[in-house]
């Protein structure tokens, strides 16, 4: 574990579907019925009352499938976090499709989300760096710099966590994030 702006920033491995926080982040698709990775772990952990506000959520807001970038919240159902803030991230093409814009939105988006719910501490996966394919190395800076600007900006969440699923992929982000300059 790692911890960057007076604890405000905490960077660790686990299963986020463990963390113990007020809300935790969904890597979602579009469509928001769960899937795989870290989508489909948080709707089996989490039970059927999140796919049930999924559906409402598309039935009333977002007929057509939540945008990249955008971020909406459920109940956590059976996870230890009260709340499920949905995002989707950008698939990767080449970087010059606005993907590092639309994956800052999609962090900023769930955190003003999660000031606005009254959210204290949130838990974020490595959005997009999986199956969406954007390149770790690329990712960490962005979202290191837009999580920075953010905690100095707002009082609420005060606690923001990056939780890895593997150890490899943690070292890739704080060797990314260049730590020896990041204090």
């Amino acid at each position: 574990m790692k911890t960057f702006f007076n604890e405000r920033i905490i960077i660790e491995t686990g299963d986020i579907t463990q963390s113990r926080v007020d809300a935790v982040v969904n890597a979602a698709n579009s469509s928001l019925m769960g899937g795989g990775g870290v989508d489909g772990a948080i709707h089996r952990k989490g039970g059927p009352d999140i796919l049930r506000e999924c559906k409402d959520i598309r039935q009333h807001r977002y007929p057509q499938g939540l945008p990249p970038g955008k971020a909406v919240i459920t109940a956590g159902g059976l996870l230890p976090a009260s709340y499920v803030i949905h995002t989707v991230g950008p698939v990767w093409k080449d970087g010059e499709h606005g993907e590092k814009e639309t994956l800052v939105q999609a962090y900023v988006n769930s955190l003003n989300l999660a000031r606005e719910t009254g959210v204290n501490s949130i838990a974020f996966p490595a959005i997009s760096t999986g199956v969406y394919g954007f390149p770790r190395e690329i990712a960490a800076p962005l979202v290191f710099s837009a999580l920075s600007k953010y905690i100095t900006d707002n009082s609420m969440p005060r606690e923001v966590r990056l939780v890895f699923f593997s150890e490899q992929d943690m070292k890739i982000f704080l060797a990314a994030i260049n730590t020896g300059n990041m204090q």
